[in-house]
């Protein structure tokens, strides 16, 4: 099989064009990263030397580029997408140029190309917020959309493209939402990431508000294994959640991460608000378990002591990433509470 992979340098991303090329070998994988600050090729130093994989860097909103290397090309999985919400609070154009009109341009070379079967990676975010005094709310594959941010406004209207399209003209999709993603090679922007590499170096920690926001903690391994369910033996036409069933905090989160640190509290630093910030996330996992057999191989505590260890262990990785992040910070901790 023949697949092409958009944003495969970036965090999730890389971890699927690895563990499919592990796993898949006789396959081969087409790579297209327009490589802004979140694409990293050493995310997939293992595999650049493979004979079945080749990467291309461009915009999938580049018509002519994307229409000549979708041909022959088997199945599209579509990562590439501006994520930070932040960052689309301070400049939404550039969400809605790559997460709309380049999900559009796929599709359109997906449909030219003789109807490629296109599987799209989408957020929970597009679901809203849930309620923080009813934690049996979950969001679940049959709710309407409620976007609360330009990110999650633009995922929404790319969902909204591709399930069209599968309506419309009959092309081959799947779509999965999935909730906060952590784990190795994550860009130290996010806050786990954030949280760590500050910690091990002895800096200040900022977090939202009071902290008290929950969100649905899904390893990046788990996720990753979601979609390939999907791909292999989801319904056409159908949407998937993956979830880590690990709601928590944010506070418990950075706490724990000082914890597995041996580092003191006081490095947190409360700081003001997101605009907007959507107070719960939290995913409904039944039916990607019913009909996929999906579920999360390890509880949050596991992985996330897995993951501050990486961080621990590959400094050298994420060093020359953190003036980037230590910018992000920096803003945040001038609006300290």
């Amino acid at each position: 099989m023949k697949i092409l992979v958009t944003g495969g340098a970036g965090f999730i991303g890389s971890y699927f064009i690895k563990y499919w090329m592990d796993k898949y070998p006789e396959d081969s994988i087409t790579n297209l990263d327009k490589l802004t600050y979140a694409g990293n090729l050493e995310n997939l130093k293992e595999v650049e030397n493979n004979p079945n994989y080749k990467f291309i860097q461009g915009d999938i909103c580049d018509k002519e580029l994307v229409m000549d290397i979708t041909k022959g090309i088997d199945l599209i999985v579509h990562f590439a997408a501006e994520s930070h919400v932040d960052r689309s609070i301070e400049g939404p154009e550039e969400f809605i140029k790559t997460n709309v009109m380049g999900t559009l341009t796929l599709l359109e070379a997906a449909l030219a190309n003789g109807g490629i079967r296109f599987h799209h990676i989408s957020t929970d975010e597009v679901f809203g917020e849930l309620p923080l005094d009813n934690p049996n709310a979950k969001f679940h594959e049959g709710m309407p959309y409620a976007p609360r941010s330009v990110y999650s406004a633009s995922k929404a209207s790319s969902d909204h493209f591709v399930r069209a399209y599968y309506h419309t003209f009959k092309l081959p999709i799947t779509i999965s939402n999935t909730s906060n993603n952590y784990g190795p090679n994550q860009h130290p922007e996010k806050l786990i990431p954030l949280a760590i590499t500050r910690a091990i170096m002895d800096e200040e920690i900022p977090v939202y508000g009071d902290g008290k926001q929950i969100r649905d903690w899904v390893f990046v391994g788990d996720h990753v294994r979601g979609i390939e369910m999907a791909i292999k033996n989801g319904e056409i036409g159908h949407t998937y959640l993956f979830g880590g069933d690990g709601e928590r905090h944010n506070i418990w989160i950075v706490k724990k991460i000082l914890e597995y640190l041996n580092k003191p509290e006081s490095l947190i630093v409360h700081v003001g608000d997101r605009k907007g910030h959507d107070v719960r996330y939290a995913i409904d996992n039944t039916k990607s378990n019913k009909e996929l057999g999906y579920t999360p191989d390890k509880d949050i505590e596991g992985w996330l002591k897995e993951t501050v260890d990486w961080y621990v262990n590959n400094q050298d990785w994420w060093k020359p990433l953190k003036p980037l992040a230590d910018k992000q910070a920096e803003g945040y901790l001038a609006k300290r509470i």
